[in-house]
């Protein structure tokens, strides 16, 4: 007879709505749009709008179907937990330790990141003391209460959204001629330097892992609503509006930039929308960047932080992970799932004490470049597989549908399966894109080999509801 994983504890539904949007409206703001794109453009040119167009295009689309799959059941294993119920305990237990893997290296390079910006703005400290404390004092807040990250990240989260608000709507008036100082430019950054695609179409592709890079994190609210009040109509909220956040935030603060820089100028690569705000004679536009980027970074460190922690006692839950990673507080924390994740973030800093600050970014970018590809494609082929199989999308009547249900999906899995292909003759996608295929080959073999041990022994079922009294008590914890 199958027998249920015992756990002890359960998670804490403390993160209202208000807090849940607002997650999910400046979780598709990342520090990559700040820090990532001057190296995109540099390298596509102005027809980097166009990549972050088509690949915006495609995430929204997968975000769709995501959105879809978390309204008929919200889990904190969101996509994981979707996968192992559509398409076996190997796929949710691959891909929930691919994704934590990728945010426990997000939240290392994010207190390094951290730390170097920090350095810039008072140069007496040493930047791995600031990285040592933003990390020290993030873990410090997810280990408190739910409730305190979703505050911090609602903050963030706004400081994130009212920064790139002001900076497109300083942008669009330059672009008019408002400033007296600078002539409206035209099309002359556009089309004068070569074309929208000066180094031809290759880079366009090769710029692809960067803007995916940029907008991993959209999936945040959908893990998150298994903490939420109200979940389904947070995630209802937040991703129907997630087209209208990716086309404005980035692919208009992108046409911005390009608009008024020439591509090829030097201060582009530095730090593009510093470069902006300096060209308008802007005061202090560098100080106020770098805060606003620190803003995006530590927010980025705190979604990281929970994120794996959250997806590693999803995965424990099901008995795909270590036990006392399924294991919560009094307060509903599971402490040693944000404890693990904490601890990539602390070898990174000491990493950063011992080795130049770009070994480190180097690496850590490397060995997680194109995991946000690879979920996707788990996405995709869950969805697939839950609408063939029936039960688990249509019974529950999900307040948010996919469009063209019956055909877009396999074009989007068709587009991700040829982005990966492509990836394979770049020269700048080729090492990363090897080094995650390694990661989730061995994912996918733990994953077989669990479900064939396994067998029929083991319960999937939702892990953000007590499957026995003793589960409710607070000694359980």
């Amino acid at each position: 007879m199958p027998t249920a994983i015992p756990h002890a504890g359960n998670l804490k539904h403390a993160i209202n709505t208000r807090q849940l949007t607002m997650i999910g409206i400046g979780g598709v703001i990342g520090a990559g749009l700040f820090v990532g794109s001057g190296n995109a453009i540099a390298a596509a040119g102005p027809g980097i709008v166009l990549a972050y167009l088509f690949t915006g295009l495609v995430v929204i689309l997968v975000m769709r179907m995501l959105a879809e799959l978390a309204t008929a059941s919200p889990e904190t294993g969101s996509f994981s937990s979707y996968a192992a119920r559509e398409l076996g305990p190997w796929a949710g237990l691959s891909v929930g330790w691919v994704y934590s893997y990728h945010w426990c290296v997000t939240v290392a390079f994010e207190a390094v990141a951290g730390g170097a910006i920090a350095g810039q703005l008072m140069p007496t400290v040493p930047a791995w003391a600031f990285a040592l404390l933003f990390l020290s004092v993030l873990t410090g807040v997810n280990l408190a209460a739910v409730s305190s990250f979703a505050r911090f990240e609602f903050w963030f989260a706004l400081v994130k959204v009212a920064a790139i608000v002001v900076f497109i709507g300083i942008g669009i008036a330059a672009i008019c001629g408002a400033f007296p100082h600078y002539p409206a430019p035209g099309t002359t950054n556009l089309l004068g330097r070569g074309g929208l695609l000066p180094n031809g179409f290759t880079p366009l592709l090769a710029a692809s892992l960067t803007v995916f890079f940029s907008y991993f994190g959209t999936e945040l609210v959908t893990i998150a609503a298994g903490e939420a009040a109200d979940p389904v109509e947070a995630v209802r909220a937040s991703m129907r509006s997630v087209a209208g956040r990716i086309l404005i935030f980035y692919v208009g603060s992108m046409l911005v930039v390009v608009t008024l820089l020439p591509w090829d100028s030097a201060e582009i690569t530095e730090s593009p929308y510093t470069a902006v705000l300096d060209l308008l004679n802007i005061p202090g536009a560098r100080t106020i960047m770098n805060l606003i980027v620190l803003t995006a970074v530590l927010s980025c460190l705190n979604s990281g932080l929970y994120s794996a922690s959250r997806m590693l006692f999803s995965l424990a839950r099901r008995g795909e992970g270590p036990r006392p990673l399924g294991r919560t507080t009094r307060s509903g924390v599971p402490t040693a799932g944000v404890l693990a994740a904490a601890t990539a973030g602390f070898l990174a800093v000491a990493a950063n004490y011992f080795l130049p600050t770009g070994a480190v970014f180097s690496f850590l970018l490397s060995s997680s470049g194109a995991v946000a590809v690879v979920v996707y494609l788990y996405i995709c082929a869950t969805y697939v597989a839950g609408r063939r199989n029936g039960a688990a999308v249509e019974s529950a009547a999900p307040t948010v549908r996919m469009w063209g249900a019956s055909y877009l999906p396999y074009l989007v899995l068709l587009t991700l399966l040829g982005i990966v292909a492509g990836m394979v003759f770049g020269s700048g996608t080729r090492t990363p894109l090897a080094l995650t295929l390694v990661v989730t080959c061995l994912a996918v073999a733990a994953g077989v080999l669990h479900q064939r041990r396994a067998g029929r022994n083991v319960v999937v079922a939702p892990v953000d509801q007590p499957r026995t009294p003793e589960d409710q008590s607070p000694s359980a914890a």
